[in-house]
């Protein structure tokens, strides 16, 4: 029998699939479908009535200042999920991605597949649809094998012991109260930041809640005199930990250092409760020198190259970058 492939965007048609990946699953899909801004789609493959694989992007506004416009684009965090060994995965996600790129180019502007599980899975399916690669950096902290402590380096150790000794704390949000003040302080640092996008407060309010099949997130503020000075997100799939958010009010409360705090408490979480690996979602532009990055590096991760694959919708702007980046 045939491969199936069916579009789902709207939380009625989701199949009942028990899958491991956060970024391409139900729970996810609904998440961003209950979020203002956000348009989420999946592309199903089926054979025989049943799922053998999936993957999801989001559609979503985003604010260019250069050159200056509002455009939609479709972000699509790694490879998909495949639920059946037997099947050729390079085939699969050639089929999957075609689908997804008929249906996205319709909607958005730009595409992007990021954070790839594996970079190497679907070149040429990449390739034969028009999509160019940029060479991009990641980071990410081992949490096995050694504690977290093991890996800081000397100056940050003695960072976060100090904040810790004046009578800072870092605490998972409890309520809806909690969520809006953190997610106030989270839009206001990030209006500064021109790469950045901040989504809608129900995306956290919704991310928060307690799911019955999986932990999907956990939201950490660092407090000062009961006062939240900072705070982070963190999201969990398999066996890794992604920080999707952070910040800190670093200029009001250089001595408490709450955005080292901040990504400290989602760290010590992750292991704690048994994730193997903590990556950073987005260390920044891959630039020798990177502000942000150098920040996340001692926390005693380490950085390996991978790449992004993007896609205009058109095709004369598509055509030139596949040229430059050939």
């Amino acid at each position: 029998m045939a491969i199936k492939l069916s579009t789902i965007t709207s939380i009625e048609e989701l199949p009942e699939i028990e899958g491991t990946t956060l970024f391409h699953s139900n729970e996810l899909f609904k998440i961003f479908k209950q979020t203002s801004g956000y348009k989420p789609i999946m592309i199903i493959a089926e054979e025989d009535d049943r799922c053998i694989a999936r993957l999801m992007g989001t559609v979503r506004k985003s604010v260019r200042l250069f050159p200056p416009a509002i455009i939609k684009r479709c972000e699509v965090y790694g490879n998909g999920e495949y639920f059946d060994n037997s099947y050729d995965k390079e085939e699969l996600f050639s089929l999957l991605l075609n689908k997804l790129t008929r249906e996205v180019k319709k909607r958005s502007f730009l595409i992007e597949f990021r954070n790839l599980d594996n970079p190497l899975l679907g070149y040429q399916a990449f390739k034969k649809n028009n999509y160019f690669a940029i060479n991009w950096l990641r980071v990410y902290n081992s949490l096995h094998s050694k504690s977290p402590e093991e890996r800081l380096s000397s100056s940050r150790k003695k960072q976060i012991n100090r904040a810790l000794k004046s009578g800072v704390t870092i605490e998972i949000a409890k309520d809806e109260e909690e969520i809006r003040a953190f997610s106030m302080l989270l839009r206001k640092y990030y209006s500064s930041k021109i790469r950045k996008h901040f989504p809608h407060i129900g995306f956290f309010i919704q991310l928060s809640r307690k799911n019955a099949g999986q932990e999907i997130a956990k939201i950490f503020l660092v407090k000062y005199n009961n006062k939240i000075i900072g705070g982070s997100v963190c999201a969990f799939s398999k066996d890794t930990a992604y920080l999707w958010f952070s910040m800190g009010m670093k200029k009001s409360y250089p001595f408490e250092y709450p955005g080292i705090m901040a990504v400290w408490g989602a760290i010590k979480y992750s292991y704690e409760n048994g994730y193997d690996h903590f990556e950073f979602l987005d260390p920044g532009l891959p630039f020798k020198k990177y502000g942000y990055r150098e920040f996340i590096l001692r926390f005693g991760g380490k950085q390996t190259s991978t790449r992004r694959w993007f896609r205009f919708r058109w095709n004369m702007l598509n055509k030139l970058f596949c040229k430059i980046y050939s």
